[in-house]
């Protein structure tokens, strides 16, 4: 299932940069809608892409273009949180630490929606094998990571809920998320697992919290032979 699975995290990318410009009537200076041009030219690649090795270039490359407008999606203490691209290891700014931290949150609830329904998270199909990564949880982490951690974090962000002295500097330039700065994310996440979607797929009511278990039994049915497609994880 992966070129299904690479589609709809860049989908639901462009959706969150379309979905501020509607809610905010904010078009960035051009920026963003030229970025949203862009992740739908990578859609369209992705749709044509004859080996894995170029799915995961376009992969990369969308998240390059997402990652290169997400300062205009922060409407609030804009001195402080600024992204200077997607740093990992270590995080060098506040919102790669914050967002390095959700999105450890979502790997685990993921990892364990997996081991519930028989699933290895260390076998995956888009991220590359390595010895204790659970790359499979990482490849559904993609479908969620717009729609469920950057919200959060934006909404942390934009609502004043944490501020640049809820992080720790590091001498060595890594930023951390200090013990009361965790305490916030932990509570602004839980709220968002709280709220109840219709899934897209099943149509039935249901939580956000309860949508790793969900893609997860759906991912283990299609690999069983149950369903002939797997139908990943995309709203609007």
């Amino acid at each position: 299932p992966y070129c299904a699975s690479s589609l709809t995290p860049i989908k639901n990318s462009r959706n969150l940069l379309q979905r501020h410009i509607r809610n905010h009537n904010d078009n960035g200076d051009g920026l963003i809608a030229d970025a949203i041009s862009k992740l739908s030219r990578c859609i369209n690649l992705v749709k044509t892409a004859e080996s894995l090795d170029v799915l995961r270039g376009y992969e990369g490359d969308s998240a390059s273009i997402y990652f290169g407008c997400f300062n205009f999606l922060i409407t609030s203490q804009k001195e402080d949180f600024i992204m200077n691209g997607r740093t990992k290891r270590p995080p060098l700014d506040f919102v790669n630490a914050l967002l390095s931290f959700i999105y450890m949150l979502l790997v685990n609830d993921l990892r364990s929606a997996m081991e519930t329904t028989g699933l290895d998270p260390q076998v995956g199909f888009l991220h590359r094998l390595r010895p204790g990564r659970p790359s499979l949880a990482l490849d559904l982490m993609e479908e969620f990571r717009a729609y469920i951690a950057d919200r959060v974090a934006l909404n942390l962000i934009n609502l004043k809920q944490i501020n640049k002295h809820d992080f720790e500097i590091r001498e060595t330039g890594e930023i951390r998320i200090s013990d009361k700065g965790r305490k916030e994310v932990l509570v602004a996440y839980q709220k968002k697992k709280d709220e109840i979607i219709e899934h897209p797929f099943l149509g039935e009511k249901t939580t956000v919290g309860l949508l790793p278990h969900i893609q997860a039994m759906l991912l283990a049915r299609y690999i069983r032979g149950d369903i002939n497609e797997y139908p990943p994880f995309y709203i609007k």
